[in-house]
C-alpha cells in the first residue's frame, strides 16, 4: 500500500518514528519490504542522486514495484532524498514519487528560502510532498564532503520563519548528527533542548533526523578484522536519543550508513572466510538476512512494529 508521507507522519507523530532507509541493490530493496512486513511497519524508502545515477531511477522504481506485489501487505512511500533541482524536476515528470528532498542548506538563508519555495510550488502542483533542510550536518552523504569545522545547528526562529516562507511539509534539522560513519566523539549527543526548541514553536510539524544510524562498533571491527581499515574512535546516534527524538516530534529517521557497513561486514566476512566461493547469490542472500533481521529491530526501536495495520485496516470495507 503506497501512501503520501503527510499521512504517515499525521498519525505518527510523538507515537511512533518511520524508517527512511536508502536503497541503491535488488538485495535491500527485497530485504527492506520483507522486514517490514515481518514487522507490519510502515516505512519510506528513500532513491538519492548517487542511487539514480548508479541504477538509473527506471531501474529503481521498477524494483520497487515488483518488491510491493511481491510483499502486498508493506505499507510505503517512496521519497527522492537530498535531490538537486534536476533530479527534483526529473522525479516530478517521471511520477512515481510520494515526496522529494531540496536540500539547499549550505545555502545562506534567504537562497535556502528562494530555491526550497520554488521547488514546493512545483511539487505541490503535482501534490508531492516536499521535504527541506535548514542548518548544516557536517560527514559525507554520497559525493557531498562537508567538514565539521563548517557544521551548523538549525535556529529554532529561524525554522519557524522558513516553514511560513517556504511552505514545505517537513524539515530536516541539524541537531548534532552528521552524515557518514562518524556521528559523535565522546560525550556527544543529539541536541534535545534545540529539538524542544523547534518543535515549541512547530507544533505538530513533521522533524526530520538525517544521520539516523547507530553505526555499530562491533560490526566495524568485523569489517576491520577481515581487511577493512575503518576509523573506530567515533559513534552513532543512541537508542536513547532516537526515543527522545521521536517524543520531540521527530516523524522521519534516515538510516543509510548502517546498511552500508552491514553489506560490507557480509560481503567482506564471506569472501575471508570462504576464499573459494565466487557465486555472489550466496552472499546476497546472507545480506539479504541480516539486513532483514537488522531492519526488524529498527522498526522495535522505533515502535513502529504492528503501525501498518492502521492503514490497512482503513481499506477493509
Amino acid at each position: 500500500m503506497k501512501v503520501s508521507p503527510k499521512v504517515l507522519f499525521d498519525q505518527c507523530y510523538q507515537s511512533y518514528g518511520i524508517a527512511a532507509v536508502n536503497v541503491f541493490t535488488m538485495e535491500q530493496v527485497i530485504g527492506l519490504f520483507e522486514a517490514a512486513s515481518i514487522a507490519k511497519a510502515p516505512f519510506i524508502v528513500q532513491l538519492t542522486p548517487a542511487a539514480r545515477n548508479y541504477a538509473d531511477s527506471r531501474m529503481l522504481l521498477a524494483m520497487i514495484s515488483a518488491a510491493a506485489a511481491r510483499f502486498p501487505q508493506a505499507v510505503y512511500s517512496i521519497h527522492l532524498d537530498h535531490g538537486t533541482e534536476a533530479h527534483i524536476l526529473d522525479a516530478l515528470s517521471a511520477s512515481g514519487y510520494d515526496s522529494v528532498m531540496i536540500d539547499a542548506s549550505h545555502d545562506p538563508f534567504e537562497e535556502n528560502v528562494r530555491r526550497t519555495k520554488s521547488i514546493v510550488e512545483k511539487a505541490h502542483s503535482k501534490e508531492v510532498f516536499v521535504e527541506a533542510e535548514l542548518g548544516v550536518l557536517s560527514g559525507v552523504e554520497d559525493d557531498l564532503v562537508i567538514d565539521g569545522k563548517h557544521a551548523k545547528y538549525t535556529d529554532p526562529d529561524q525554522a519557524l520563519a522558513f516553514v511560513k516562507q517556504t511552505k514545505c511539509d517537513s524539515l530536516a534539522i541539524a541537531v548534532g548528527t552528521s552524515h557518514g560513519a562518524y556521528k559523535f566523539s565522546g560525550a556527544q549527543r543529539i541536541r534535545l533542548d534545540l529539538l524542544q526548541a523547534i518543535k515549541e514553536r512547530l507544533p505538530r510539524y513533521p522533524l526530520v533526523l538525517h544521520g539516523g544510524s547507530a553505526v555499530n562498533t562491533s560490526e566495524i571491527e568485523l569489517i576491520n578484522r577481515f581487511g577493512g581499515s575503518l576509523g573506530t574512535h567515533a559513534a552513532g546516534v543512541s537508542d536513547d536519543d532516537i526515543r527522545a527524538a521521536i517524543e520531540l516530534g521527530v516523524c522521519k529517521i534516515n538510516i543509510a550508513t548502517d546498511i552500508r557497513l552491514l553489506w560490507t561486514r557480509t560481503h567482506r566476512t564471506f569472501f575471508a572466510t570462504q576464499p573459494d566461493q565466487f557465486d555472489p547469490t550466496i552472499p546476497g542472500k546472507e545480506f539479504i538476512q541480516a539486513f532483514k533481521e537488522f531492519m526488524i529491530r529498527k522498526f522495535e526501536l522505533f515502535n513502529a512494529q504492528e503501525k501498518s495495520l492502521i492503514f490497512l485496516e482503513s481499506l477493509t470495507p
